[in-house]
């Protein structure tokens, strides 16, 4: 079987407060992109989890998304089978593109097939978000509320097809450590869910990227101001607007043309190496 596990961004993320369990709860607007890893599953008779990839920067061990998806439904299910599992990775690693998560989401689709386990939507997203708080999203992609730890998840109407210049500077962020680093009471721009999703609704673009809002950026930008210098060199470039998906480091414009969008990357092009030019989409594409 083989699956496309597409990436996804966040239009606008605040973070309400920080809970007892060390989680902080959230509100974001999460948007499906036409960025995708492709997921190749194959049932083996051995009682193993093989994984493989492309990418010499994800662990193929117990460490990896797929491999806990597919072990966690293993021993719930009691399947005596095993599986392999090839990733060939086209998402940016470690970006703020649910890379990791969406792997898994892909997973848990293949094998609830696979193995015929029957298992509903909701039930796959339940055991998903044990694995991540993005997975339950990548399970049902498109356009969506995310509220919790970004597990509970409200379909909104399909965002408007627009293009998306991402791009990740050569740094590593670690989401843990962006969360333990917010000072909520320093947080003085926060997003307006309310105003994103009537834009979403209205299908008007201008809006919507007047509204992209990330409160996370207030500690990831100050560790790497290389993320302002993106930022500016797309808005330089008549990018309606940008912002950092997730805890970073990727950043994202939104462009009325691919033109602009293509201009944009050529200059990003002179100290960035993983520059993707997309679009939104509906739907998980599983």
């Amino acid at each position: 079987m083989k699956l496309k596990a597409y990436a996804k961004i966040n239009l606008a993320l605040d973070v309400l407060s920080k809970r007892e369990d060390g989680y902080h709860e959230i509100r974001t607007i999460m948007q499906t992109v036409d960025l995708y890893d492709i997921i190749n599953i194959e049932k083996i008779e051995e009682d193993n989890i093989i994984v493989t990839t492309s990418s010499e920067n994800i662990p193929t061990d117990n460490k990896n998304h797929a491999y806990i998806a597919a072990s966690l439904l293993k021993e719930r299910f009691g399947v005596k089978q095993g599986v392999r599992i090839h990733i060939e990775k086209n998402i940016p690693v470690s970006a703020g593109l649910a890379g990791g998560s969406t792997d898994a989401a892909a997973v848990l689709k293949g094998l609830n097939e696979i193995f015929e386990l029957n298992l509903s939507e909701q039930q796959l997203m339940e055991i998903g978000r044990e694995i991540g708080a993005d997975v339950p999203f990548c399970l049902v992609g498109g356009t969506a509320l995310c509220e919790g730890i970004g597990e509970k998840v409200i379909k909104l109407k399909s965002a408007p097809q627009m293009n998306i210049l991402i791009a990740k500077p050569e740094v590593y962020v670690s989401t843990q450590a962006v969360y333990e680093a917010l000072d909520l009471s320093k947080v003085k721009k926060r997003p307006n869910i309310e105003a994103m999703i009537s834009a979403i609704e209205e299908g008007n673009v201008k809006e919507i990227a007047k509204n992209l809002c990330n409160v996370l950026e207030v500690v990831t930008v100050n560790q790497y101001p290389v993320i302002n210098r993106v930022k500016d060199i797309m808005r330089n470039n008549n990018a309606l607007g940008t912002v950092m998906t997730g805890s970073g480091p990727a950043v994202f414009g939104i462009f009325s043309n691919r033109y602009d969008a293509l201009k944009a990357a050529e200059r990003l092009k002179v100290f960035i190496k993983e520059i993707i030019l997309t679009t939104t989409c509906e739907g998980s594409g599983f």
